[in-house]
């Protein structure tokens, strides 16, 4: 009897052990996924995905087809310890995720799921629809004012500009400001990479650098082994480099440039030796160079006897829009371009990440300033000339 008893026994310990076993696997099987779910409506596309972004770039892990009434579900499985970056995909829009273990996140949009959507249950995440919020619709404005440029006037023109400025200028104020209020979160490093159309950096390389450090060692504490550190710490490295090279570059004889003029020739900065002389970037299709030229038009006017000169290089892609934009505005100057549009090696040897850009080279071939418009060029030129 007492055999019996211990056996029964132990087959009741075995049996408790494989329960609890059963539990500590489903319960860590649990913790390791998220779900996805909520309700899409307004538009025709029927599946909705879940695309996994990562250093080696983007691929769909799951898919799911609305019910006829626009609800979906999606799991992510085999989730780290930190929160990974997702994008769920509907009708071309893609909503960013920053999804951690056992989040279960309710995502809804009606008609413009990028500027309609709402999140639940992840904070990371409603922190991101927080700044695409401003800045897409900022993006939106700054489109509408382009658009506008094409039956423009010149005093409308003008006063497009300043608008143009101004939400231009607020938009990166709110981008500043929420990647410091929220430093020590991945959407911050999010924050950080996002750009408006011809920009490089958020302000200029110098300050971008301080707001890259600000948060990689911010998120460091709060998310030590975040791949997203790896990333952060790679492009810092990167940018001091480049600033490194820019204080060279300004306190020696500048590099020279060749590029072929509208008419093919190739002309070479150097053929300007003995001048002083702007080297001048900038593209006709960012649709705000009407007024950069025609201020710099004036300006160039007033010094050129005395030996100014402007070589102008254009950072276009369309050969079309540059000749127009040159032959248009009646530009007196040597204008070039290669139409390598960003990645051309004209704006790379001057560490050009931002359009407009300019360097003013004085006669012994020497750079003496950078980035001057306005009344701050004519005080510069007035003073060379004095």
């Amino acid at each position: 009897m007492k055999s019996l008893w211990m056996k029964i026994s132990g087959a009741l310990v075995v049996a408790v052990a494989l329960v609890v076993v059963a539990l500590i696997v489903f319960v860590d099987w649990e913790r390791n996924e998220a779900t996805i779910s909520g309700r899409f409506v307004g538009l025709n596309a029927k599946m909705v995905y879940l695309e996994k972004t990562t250093t080696e770039g983007n691929r769909i892990v799951d898919s799911v087809a609305l019910d006829p009434d626009g609800y979906y579900q999606l799991t992510v499985k085999n989730l780290p310890d930190n929160p990974t970056l997702y994008h769920v995909v509907y009708n071309k829009g893609r909503l960013p995720l920053l999804i951690s273990r056992g989040e279960s996140i309710e995502l809804r949009a009606m008609g413009n799921i990028l500027m309609s959507y709402t999140v639940k249950g992840s904070r990371e995440s409603q922190l991101l629809q927080k700044f695409n919020k401003h800045f897409i619709e900022g993006q939106q404005n700054l489109n509408r004012i382009v658009y506008r440029y094409k039956t423009a006037d010149s005093m409308g023109v003008k006063a497009l500009d300043r608008q143009y400025s101004a939400v231009y200028n607020d938009i990166k104020r709110q981008q500043i400001s929420f990647i410091i209020e929220n430093k020590d979160c991945l959407a911050a490093v999010y924050a950080l990479y996002q750009r408006l159309p011809g920009d490089q950096f958020l302000t200029n390389a110098a300050s971008d650098l301080i707001y890259y450090r600000t948060v990689l060692d911010a998120v460091s504490n709060k998310y030590p082994n975040s791949p997203f550190l790896l990333t952060l710490s790679t492009d810092i490295a990167s940018m001091a480099a480049r600033l490194s090279l820019m204080k060279s570059v300004e306190v020696r004889s500048y590099p020279d440039l060749k590029a072929p003029d509208m008419y093919g020739n190739d002309v070479a900065l150097s053929s300007l030796d003995g001048n002083v002389i702007l080297l001048d970037f900038w593209a006709a299709e960012l649709g705000t160079s009407n007024t950069h030229n025609a201020d710099l038009k004036d300006i160039y006017e007033r010094y050129r006897s005395q030996g100014f000169r402007v070589y102008q290089v254009s950072a276009d892609v369309s050969k079309v829009t540059w000749i127009t934009a040159v032959q248009g505005q009646r530009l007196p100057w040597i204008s070039v371009c290669d139409f390598g549009g960003e990645l051309s090696p004209l704006l790379r040897t001057y560490n050009v990440f931002k359009l407009p850009s300019n360097y003013l080279i004085g006669r012994d071939g020497n750079i003496i300033a950078r980035d001057l418009y306005g009344e701050d060029l004519e005080a510069a030129l007035s003073k060379i000339f004095k």
